[in-house]
């Protein structure tokens, strides 16, 4: 558990944007795999089996609550002083990523934040690699068209694929 802590908390932060939910998520699913410790066990990849446990627990989530959450203009005063804190696109980047359809936010932080592949994530999400690329085109465009991130420069834009250049 202490070792998985960290990744889940992450993964589920990328999902639901609030931190204390992360952990709740990350906890939820930790006590699901222990309760079936020997499915998980037996799985494949016991790393991807609980991934997939917290996933579904953000699903459930959802369809229980149908809350729409925004995002607060200005992050709270905080106490501790968090190095993270001070970088603005953190901020600007959850921001845009909540306002993407569940599907496609899941996509987005398997493939670029967990840096999964397209056929682990699509095993995470329950469908192909193919749909998990068109997924991730379609939540891209999304956040290049956004708002919050129409003010970012060029310079800082993920490099692009020179012609001719295969993935």
């Amino acid at each position: 558990m202490t070792s998985r802590w960290p990744a889940l908390v992450r993964l589920a932060f990328g999902l639901t944007g609030d931190r204390w939910l992360a952990e709740d998520l990350a906890q939820t699913a930790l006590a699901s795999a222990y309760a079936s410790w020997w499915r998980v066990r037996r799985a494949d990849d016991p790393d991807a089996y609980v991934r997939r446990i917290l996933i579904n627990a953000s699903k459930r989530r959802l369809h229980r609550h149908r809350v729409s959450e925004q995002p607060a203009a200005t992050a709270p005063e905080v106490a501790v002083s968090d190095p993270t804190a001070s970088v603005d696109e953190r901020s600007t980047l959850l921001g845009a990523l909540l306002e993407l359809p569940p599907r496609q936010r899941a996509v987005v932080v398997l493939r670029y934040w967990e840096d999964l592949t397209d056929a682990q994530a699509g095993a995470l999400l329950g469908c192909s690699a193919s749909t998990v690329r068109s997924q991730a085109a379609r939540a891209l465009a999304k956040l290049r068209a956004s708002g919050a991130l129409a003010d970012r420069g060029p310079d800082d834009a993920a490099p692009r694929r020179q012609a001719g250049e295969t993935r």
